[in-house]
């Protein structure tokens, strides 16, 4: 027997057990609470291999306040660094407009014309776009209240389906290149998108935006069935196609982030 390579592996075999036996450091916390004047503020925290500094930022669309950090920055570090920010991120918070939820009274645009929401009957129907006594546009929903807010939303989704699946028949019969499908979803990050298979992705809440927004967004993907890139190219074609694209892209900018806040 090899006594040697016996006992080494026996030291190998203890060293092992006392590196299991040190005490585990203890998990990072996902959320932290920034105090600021008496309010609480819970920040996600997000470390990053490709970030180089601590940054703090606050969703426009939804409130959520992620303070993104380096791989190997000390967490007691970023939270004084989140500490000494707490006047700054009451402040964007409190600007942030309010949110508007799917209830009866709430208004809401339509293609960028404000309607209000109507709990018109409790037998079960569509909801649909109706007039009040005063002449101004609603949306009449139907069926228990329980189910407005997803009535609403299902409403929602059936008319960004009809306007863009007809502005998309338009574009790729322009650029003789067919799609496969469109989905709708509630995307955060992005309005729309197309892969390489040629399918179709939107947001619903392009229907809460003027017309002519909906309708450049459905330009934008169709656009990338002939250039898959963003190259000078594909904003050539795109401009040719779809002359209203910097305008659309300039209100996106502006008021996109806006549309998050209803529902």
């Amino acid at each position: 027997m090899d006594w040697t390579r016996a006992a080494s592996a026996i030291r190998t075999k203890l060293s092992g057990r006392g590196r299991d036996a040190r005490p585990e450091k203890p998990a990072e916390p996902a959320i932290v609470e920034i105090e600021h004047a008496g309010e609480r503020f819970p920040v996600r925290l997000r470390r990053s291999t490709r970030a180089r500094r601590i940054s703090l930022r606050v969703s426009q669309a939804t409130g959520e306040i992620v303070m993104t950090m380096p791989a190997r920055a000390a967490l007691d570090r970023a939270m004084l660094f989140a500490r000494g920010q707490g006047g700054w991120i009451a402040a964007r918070i409190a600007r942030m407009p309010g949110r508007v939820p799917f209830a009866d009274g709430a208004i809401l645009p339509l293609r960028a014309e404000p309607h209000r929401i109507v709990h018109w009957s409790r037998v079960r129907g569509r909801a649909h776009v109706a007039a009040a006594a005063d002449g101004a546009p609603i949306i009449a929903v139907s069926g228990e209240a329980e189910f407005l807010a997803k009535r609403v939303r299902e409403f929602l989704q059936r008319e960004a389906r009809a306007d863009l699946v007809a502005a998309v028949e338009r574009y790729t019969q322009a650029l003789g290149l067919p799609a496969r499908k469109i989905t709708l979803r509630d995307t955060r990050s992005r309005w729309g998108s197309c892969s390489s298979r040629g399918d179709l992705s939107f947001s619903w809440r392009l229907i809460l935006a003027p017309p002519f927004v909906l309708d450049y967004l459905a330009a934008h993907e169709c656009a990338h069935l002939a250039q898959m890139n963003h190259s000078s190219r594909y904003w050539r074609l795109l401009r040719e196609i779809c002359p209203r694209t910097n305008e659309a892209e300039a209100w996106l900018k502006a008021h996109g982030a806006g549309l998050h806040r209803y529902g």
